[in-house]
C-alpha cells in the first residue's frame, strides 16, 4: 500500500525491495542513478552504450542537458508510471530522437522525411545498444547469403576441463561409484531409490559429487528435526532435504550468477521469495503458477537433463504463440532431427539455442564455452539477438528482417519475413556517395 504507482515489466517482481533502488532514504538523483548501474552497467558497458554519460557530461555538449538531461536513466525511464511506460520501460514520447537530432534529414538524404518515431524500428537504432546496427558493421555484412552451411552452435566445454579450472577434486572411478547407503526416509523409499538412480547417471556422478555434497548443512546452517540418515556409510544428522540455489552456486558460480540477474531469479538476488510462474506479466500456462523458480525448476533434482531444461522445462511454463509454435518451426523440426539422431547435437536450435546462447569466458588461463543463464540479456531490444545468436546461422539482412516481423515471431520464424528494412541498403547507398577513407570493415 506504500507504492506510489505501479513498476515497470522490467521491475514489477522486485517492487516490494525498495531498498533495491532506493538505497538511501534521503538520497538524489545521484543515489538512483547507482543504482541503476549497478543492476545494468555491466550490460552498457558490453553494449559500448552509444549515449553514455561522459557524452552529456562533456561541457561542449552542456546544452544538450537542457534539451534532454541524459546523464540520468530516470530522464527517460521513470518507475511507478506504468499507465506511460512504454517497451523497455521507456516514459518518454517515442519521437524523443527530435530534441537532439531534428536536422539528420538535411545531414543524411537517406533520413529525409522519415518520421522520428521510427527511429528505433528493429533494424535501424537504439539508445544505447548499436553494435549489430553501426554503419560498418552493416557494410561488412551486406553480401551474406540468407543461410549459412554449417550452421551450428559452438559445443559447450566438457565438464572435466571446467573442473579442473575451478580446482574440484575428480575422484576417479572406483571412489565415484561406491555403494551409495542411503537411508530411505519413511515413506519415500521409491522416490529415494529413483533419486539414486537418476543420480548415478549424472555428470555429477562421474565427477565424484555425492549426496553429501548437496544435501549436506554447512556448520551453523539450520536443519529440521529428525534428519538423521545414512550416507556413504556415515551417520548424518545434518541433512537438508531440498538445498537452495546456493549449493549449485558453489560449483556453478558463472551460471547461478546469470539466472540472478534474469527474471527467473531476480528475486532471488534481492533476497525475496523465489518468482512463481503465476507472478510473470506474460502468457504463462495455468496450471503451472504455482511452480517456484529456482535452478532445479529447470534442471531436476537428480538427473540434470540439459536437453530437457533447453526445451521442455521452458514449454512446461510458458504459453505464447511464440512458444507454442515452436514444435511445428523450422527451428523445432532441426531439434526433433537431433533427437532422433540424425543431426548433430550442435545443429539443432532449442529455446535456449537463442535465449540463454552459449558465450566464452575466461576462468583462470582458460577459455571456456558455457551458456549465459541470464534469459532476459537478449530480449529487449530483441535487435540484441543478432550478434550472438542470429548471425550463427544467418545472414544480417534476414536477421534484422526475421526481428522486426511480429508476425513471424509469434509463429517462431515459420516462413520468410514479409517486410524489409533498409537499414543496409541506406549504409550501402552513403557509402557509394561518400567515398569515406575511414573504413572500419
Amino acid at each position: 500500500m506504500y507504492l506510489i504507482g505501479e513498476t515497470t515489466h522490467g521491475h514489477h517482481q522486485i517492487e516490494m525491495a525498495c531498498n533495491a533502488c532506493h538505497t538511501s532514504a534521503f538520497g538524489g538523483p545521484e543515489v538512483i542513478q547507482s543504482a541503476c548501474i549497478d543492476c545494468h552497467g555491466e550490460e552498457l558497458e558490453l553494449a559500448k552504450d552509444s549515449h553514455p554519460k561522459t557524452k552529456f557530461s562533456d561541457p561542449r555538449n552542456a546544452d544538450r542537458i537542457d534539451i534532454l538531461d541524459a546523464r540520468y536513466c530516470v530522464t527517460c525511464h521513470k518507475e511507478h508510471n506504468e499507465e506511460i511506460a512504454g517497451d523497455m520501460g521507456l516514459t518518454l514520447p517515442e519521437d524523443y530522437c527530435f530534441r537532439c537530432h531534428e536536422d539528420i534529414g538535411e545531414e543524411r538524404e537517406t533520413h529525409k522525411d522519415l518520421p522520428f518515431d521510427s527511429c528505433a524500428s528493429a533494424g535501424c537504432h537504439n539508445y544505447h545498444d548499436n553494435l549489430a546496427l553501426y554503419e560498418d558493421f552493416l557494410l561488412k555484412h551486406a553480401d551474406e547469403p540468407d543461410f549459412k552451411h554449417p550452421a551450428v552452435t559452438p559445443a559447450r566445454t566438457k565438464l572435466a576441463t571446467l573442473a579442473a579450472v575451478r580446482n574440484f577434486a575428480i575422484m576417479t572411478s572406483d571412489q565415484v561409484h561406491a555403494d551409495v547407503a542411503l537411508d530411505a526416509i519413511a515413506g519415500q523409499e521409491e522416490l529415494v531409490a529413483q533419486a539414486h538412480h537418476d543420480w548415478s547417471q549424472s555428470q555429477h556422478a562421474h565427477t565424484g559429487v555425492n549426496c553429501l555434497t548437496c544435501h549436506a548443512a554447512e556448520e551453523g546452517e539450520a536443519v529440521e528435526d529428525d534428519n538423521n540418515v545414512t550416507v556413504l556409510g556415515l551417520q548424518t544428522s545434518n541433512w537438508v532435504e531440498k538445498p537452495s540455489y546456493e549449493v549449485c552456486q558453489k560449483c556453478h558460480t558463472d551460471q547461478v550468477d546469470g539466472f540472478l540477474l534474469g527474471k527467473h531469479g531476480m528475486r532471488l538476488a534481492h533476497s525475496l521469495s523465489p518468482m512463481k510462474v503465476s507472478d510473470a506479466k506474460i502468457m504463462m500456462k495455468t496450471e503451472a503458477g504455482h511452480e517456484e523458480l529456482d535452478c532445479m525448476s529447470c534442471h531436476s533434482a537428480h538427473r540434470f537433463d540439459t536437453v530437457a531444461a533447453a526445451t521442455d522445462s521452458c514449454l512446461t511454463c510458458h504459453d505464447s504463440e511464440h512458444v507454442n509454435n515452436y514444435w511445428g518451426s523450422p527451428h523445432g523440426k532441426l531439434q526433433q532431427e537431433v533427437l532422433a539422431g540424425v543431426r548433430a547435437t550442435e545443429e539443432g536450435v532449442t529455446c535456449a539455442t537463442c535465449h540463454m546462447p552459449r558465450i566464452e569466458v575466461s576462468i583462470g588461463d582458460s577459455q571456456i564455452v558455457m551458456v549465459n543463464h541470464n534469459q532476459n540479456e537478449n530480449l529487449r531490444p530483441n535487435e540484441k539477438m543478432i550478434r550472438p545468436v542470429c548471425m550463427k546461422c544467418h545472414s544480417l539482412e534476414f536477421s534484422i528482417d526475421a526481428l522486426a516481423d511480429d508476425e513471424l515471431i509469434e509463429s517462431n520464424f515459420t516462413g520468410q519475413p514479409q517486410q524489409h528494412i533498409r537499414s543496409i541498403d541506406m549504409a550501402l547507398e552513403r557509402d557509394a556517395k561518400t567515398n569515406r577513407t575511414d573504413k572500419a570493415y
